[in-house]
């Protein structure tokens, strides 16, 4: 060749080195690396579809597109019949209408930003079956419904802020005037449970306190009113950690005696999993509510799908970071499972994910009726 004789001089070392011979068969059944040709017209469908040969975290996006539609298409009649199945699932019609369980997890600045209606749609329409989150996820569904939150700035310094009564989230600000309005809601709701769990002796679950929550607001842009209308069971083993433990305190500093049991959810969330056929996990975020998840999970040796959204690394050791691999390790995801972390923030990559997944086949990923 015409090169060969141009660098005859190159020593062979170099040339061996910098032109090693590449093993084809390596490679011979793997994806090309390519991109979205715009010069065919701004088609989303198809420039989603290409997310996968994208490479970088786009191919990690559209891996996790694909693990989201296959929880929600997935049936038990998909599966062969085992041999110690219950007889109720011998029924080809119970077995054509059984889905898989999915577990949403988010942390509370998703409900302090526009995910809070992402959110909310998927639970209006029952396309997941159970929620974890934290305690400002919860509170703030509610001062919404009373209030707006608006965009300020990362940068805004919070001694002005502090004087203003205004609280900073990130680049959003929040009038504390918010959470007095929420204590206005909340505190007589306490009162009122309290009455009932003296009277009749009631044990108030986090899980059935946010389901009284969402039936007494009475709002359809509450996120937990439609988890109360669609029984949907939200999960918050922190929630005393925010406005709702404030007032919580403010109100038994007065009225000693009002007893929430986190015990009982603990085994309602685990039996949730261990009840399902299929479970899938979607986890935006970190921290509680991913290890709450997966742990939940783990008492059925693993969920079957499982979709992480974060921008933790692992090396820390902490478990917002952790790969699914290390999920794997423990027991809270299958080892033939499919699974992805997602390196990215939540709510840049949220809306793109429901635009071709729940929204995308709405009929196929709801549990209740439209008219319902």
């Amino acid at each position: 060749m015409e090169a060969d004789k141009i660098l005859e001089k190159v020593p062979e070392m170099c040339k061996e080195s910098v032109n090693k011979a590449s093993d084809d068969e390596f490679v011979k059944d793997s994806t090309p690396v390519k991109g979205y040709d715009f010069n065919k017209g701004v088609n989303y469908d198809e420039m989603f579809k290409m997310y996968k040969q994208t490479g970088i975290q786009a191919t990690s996006l559209g891996e996790g597109i694909d693990i989201i539609n296959n929880m929600i298409k997935w049936r038990l009649s998909d599966e062969e019949i085992a041999e110690d199945e219950d007889d109720e699932y011998l029924d080809p019609e119970v077995r054509k209408n059984t889905r898989c369980t999915i577990f949403l997890g988010y942390t509370s600045n998703m409900i302090s930003c526009g995910m809070r209606e992402v959110i909310r749609y998927l639970c209006q329409h029952k396309m997941v079956d159970c929620i974890v989150t934290t305690t400002g996820g919860i509170e703030e569904d509610f001062i919404k419904c009373f209030s707006d939150f608006y965009i300020g700035d990362f940068n805004l310094p919070g001694a002005k802020l502090r004087d203003l009564g205004i609280n900073r989230i990130g680049n959003m600000l929040a009038p504390n005037q918010c959470y007095i309005d929420f204590q206005n809601f909340f505190i007589p709701l306490i009162k009122e449970l309290h009455e009932e769990q003296k009277e009749q002796g009631t044990t108030f679950t986090p899980s059935m306190l946010i389901n009284r929550m969402g039936k007494a607001i009475n709002n359809e842009e509450s996120v937990y009113y439609w988890c109360w209308k669609n029984d949907i069971p939200v999960f918050c083993p922190s929630i005393t950690d925010g406005a709702v433990g404030d007032n919580l305190f403010f109100y038994n500093y007065n009225h000693p005696g009002f007893v929430i049991d986190i015990v009982q959810d603990i085994v309602k969330i685990n039996k949730i999993a261990m009840e399902a056929k299929h479970t899938g996990m979607l986890i935006c975020g970190g921290g509680l509510i991913k290890h709450h998840i997966c742990n939940a999970n783990m008492m059925r040796d693993g969920a079957d799908f499982s979709v992480y959204i974060n921008t933790a690394q692992e090396f820390d050791c902490s478990d917002s970071g952790a790969k699914p691999d290390e999920a794997i390790s423990w027991g809270k995801i299958r080892p033939e499972a499919k699974s992805v972390k997602i390196y990215a923030e939540t709510s840049i990559v949220l809306p793109l994910i429901v635009s071709q997944t729940f929204a995308k086949y709405h009929d196929e990923a709801r549990k209740v009726k439209d008219t319902e």
